[in-house]
């Protein structure tokens, strides 16, 4: 049968927020291998105004935000006569993902990626999603602004990726379980004891993933399952009770779905965000990736065990806050953000960070703190309450 040759592809506008970041270095590393297919409108960074600056470049953008202000003179002056605007500060920032473009990649980390995520949703045109904050702090308010503008929502996260592909065109009412996949991260074979003495250089040798610290501490206590289950549960149509958790050392097979006839689909590939970037990117087209190809036979075995939630218990506090509802579950999210700071600064134990965590949610529970939030304002008060909490507990026992 003769071949018939593709139509050209057209050219996809697109915005990094959180350009400077893995997520945003791996978006534009896959856009650099499609020369010609994308278009870069905005660009934006945290706090390394050299390297926004490069890439911006790089990348031809319209526009670099820093989201520090003190930074932004060395942004503009390195921007000086490039024709790309220049501009800082949250409200910047907000602005960046206004700006109309086919696709926004939200991969700003922490709360602080909350309202500019919104702002890219209101376009009503397609996001990829990789900053959890939205859906852990603010998943209902989230969900309701895709639902009110139209919004094309696709996952980034490997496990939601996954599941995305695996449940395809599926009726919701076939799907019986989704099951997050869990690497058990550097410490799955530590025990208890071993665990006291962990340091921070350990927690971040991850057996498969090259990350941020953050989520690579997230991922050594397995709270990066406990939050990847808060967002399952906001972008898939299931109760809490049909996700699972299973360790899978090897992060080759990226999450899978049960059907009610007994059916299991999963997404396989090698352990690289360059895979479901592509996907979202391309969407429903596939796009090339420079990834490395998966070899069965090369890989010859691939296990799974139960989680040990005595160890290991934040999967468990995950399932606790989606229960208490309201603001549990921003509040948890912004516990431990200051706890794997406090750990990664040397002034708190490995297992003091779910410790922490805990006391703070039955703290803001005492004070009737964890109230259903109506706005974008209320998670960020909730988010600001945990934090402070969080530091005062955590510098009382430095």
């Amino acid at each position: 049968m003769p071949t018939v040759a593709a139509a050209p592809a057209s050219v996809r506008s697109v915005t990094v927020l959180g350009a400077t970041g893995s997520v945003g270095s791996n978006t534009l590393d896959l856009m650099a291998h499609h020369p010609g297919r994308f278009e870069v409108v905005a660009l934006t960074g945290h706090s390394n105004p050299i390297a926004l600056a490069d890439a911006a470049i790089a990348h031809r953008a319209r526009l670099a935000v820093i989201g520090e202000p003190q930074h932004y003179a060395v942004l503009k002056s390195r921007l000086v006569g490039t024709g790309i605007e220049a501009a800082a500060g949250a409200e910047a920032l907000v602005e960046a993902a206004s700006r109309p473009a086919d696709c926004v990649m939200a991969a700003i980390m922490g709360a602080a990626g909350l309202a500019p995520t919104m702002a890219a949703v209101a376009q009503g045109r397609r996001v990829a999603l990789a900053n959890k904050e939205c859906l852990v702090s603010a998943g209902a308010l989230f969900m309701a602004a895709v639902r009110e503008h139209g919004t094309e929502l696709l996952p980034v996260d490997s496990e939601h990726s996954a599941i995305f592909q695996s449940i395809g065109a599926s009726d919701p009412r076939s799907i019986e379980r989704l099951i997050l996949t869990a690497s058990g991260g550097p410490f799955r074979t530590w025990t208890a004891e071993q665990l006291t003495a962990a340091k921070p250089e350990q927690a971040l040798r991850h057996p498969n993933w090259t990350m941020g610290q953050k989520i690579t501490i997230d991922s050594a206590t397995m709270m990066n399952k406990g939050l990847e289950l808060i967002e399952a549960f906001h972008l898939f149509p299931v109760r809490v009770d049909q996700i699972d958790v299973v360790i899978h050392p090897q992060s080759i097979i990226h999450s899978l779905v049960e059907f009610v006839d007994g059916s299991t689909m999963a997404q396989l590939s090698n352990p690289d965000m360059r895979t479901p970037i592509a996907l979202s990117l391309g969407w429903p087209d596939r796009i090339a990736a420079p990834t490395k190809r998966l070899n069965l036979v090369e890989l010859a075995t691939l296990t799974f065990e139960a989680p040990d939630n005595a160890r290991f218990p934040a999967i468990d506090m995950a399932r606790a806050a989606l229960a208490r509802d309201g603001g549990a579950t921003a509040a948890l999210n912004a516990a431990n953000e200051i706890a794997v700071a406090q750990f990664l600064n040397r002034r708190l134990g490995f297992l003091e960070i779910a410790r922490l965590v805990s006391d703070v949610l039955n703290r803001m529970e005492q004070r009737d703190a964890l109230a259903v939030a109506t706005g974008i304002d209320g998670v960020l008060a909730i988010d600001a309450e945990a934090r402070r909490i969080a530091s005062e507990l955590a510098n009382s026992r430095a």
